[in-house]
């Protein structure tokens, strides 16, 4: 059963007060909200906004929330939900939720591992070719009517360079397969070795001899700028830096010194510090900057993927049966086995 958050007090409810609460901070995939529609033990409610969520916690005991990318669970939020067993993230990462307060209270935190590694390998790669071979200056020119300006494009091919990987997780892994087939030298630094086919080195010969990095961290208060100026000055002017993983990895205004001071070549990116970022950011106005608005995941199939995997665990947790394994990231800290 659904209440919907938006005009809330004008219609009449439809709960059942037998059924657990299901609360939505976000919108889902349709077959996300299919399932939730088809869920008859579960009411599910939806709060987009300050005020429906203020009134969804004025009437209802939450039992547990589905969250996407923006929708902020916090300690404040926690405390005045008593009866919360699960918070669920439709995606992979999850800065946007308090983990360790949650963790503290013994409610699991639930995301969807590896749903988005394959889209975002792919999104990293095309970001590294375009970059690369300067393809949207190539587009732009012909769409411009400047065919002849052709004699003056310059671009390169990734065949044998050497890609550095930061961060050797699901998706590391598999943009460094795409890389390989592509003919290009992989090596990798990690917070530990993998069982990989390519090179662990440590962080600065990485920052030292690759032709171009690619960030697969998450953002933690270890990874937050990470790449500095210390890291940009050891890194090959004609370097490229590429990064579908947290803005916060990088330190912003430096990027902006390095790129103006050709201590790096260009910059391409799915994710930035500040989200949107200013209209007037002078990042965005060079010409050796490549970025998409944080959609690496936002593919129909990856979308779908993520919600209905999330709401399916979420709705067997609430159910007390057996969700996919490794779902609950906390589920350690839990003890969980």
């Amino acid at each position: 059963m659904i209440s919907e958050g938006i005009n809330l007090k004008t219609q009449p409810f439809t709960t059942n007060p037998m059924n657990k609460n299901i609360l939505l901070l976000e919108t889902v995939a349709d077959d996300a909200m299919q399932m939730l529609e088809n869920a008859t033990d579960m009411n599910i409610l939806t709060a987009y906004d300050e005020a429906s969520l203020n009134h969804q916690l004025e009437n209802y005991a939450i039992d547990a929330i589905i969250t996407r990318g923006k929708g902020q669970v916090r300690e404040s939020l926690m405390e005045q939900l008593p009866n919360l067993k699960v918070i669920s993230r439709c995606g992979v990462g999850l800065d946007n939720i308090d983990v360790s307060s949650a963790t503290k209270k013994g409610i699991k935190v639930v995301n969807a591992p590896n749903s988005n590694a394959d889209t975002i390998a792919e999104h990293t790669i095309a970001l590294l070719l375009m970059l690369q071979r300067n393809l949207y200056n190539a587009v732009s020119m012909v769409k411009d009517n400047r065919w002849v300006d052709r004699g003056s494009y310059i671009g390169d091919e990734s065949h044998g360079k050497t890609l550095g990987i930061i961060g050797m997780g699901n998706i590391g892994k598999k943009v460094a397969k795409i890389a390989t087939a592509l003919g290009m030298h992989v090596v990798y630094w990690s917070s530990k070795k993998e069982d990989v086919p390519y090179s662990f080195v440590e962080f600065n010969q990485l920052l030292n001899t690759s032709d171009s990095i690619s960030l697969h961290l998450p953002l933690t208060s270890k990874t937050e700028n990470l790449i500095n100026a210390s890291a940009f000055s050891k890194m090959k002017p004609s370097a490229l830096l590429i990064n579908t993983a947290r803005g916060g990895i990088i330190d912003q205004k430096e990027l902006l010194i390095a790129l103006n001071d050709k201590k790096i070549a260009g910059f391409a990116a799915d994710v930035l510090a500040q989200e949107p970022p200013n209209e007037n950011d002078p990042l965005l106005q060079l010409d050796n900057v490549l970025v998409t608005a944080h959609l690496g995941s936002l593919t129909k199939t990856t979308y779908t993927k993520m919600c209905t995997m999330t709401v399916e665990n979420t709705l067997a947790i609430l159910r007390n049966e057996q969700p996919m394994a490794n779902c609950i990231f906390n589920r350690k800290e839990l003890g969980i086995s």
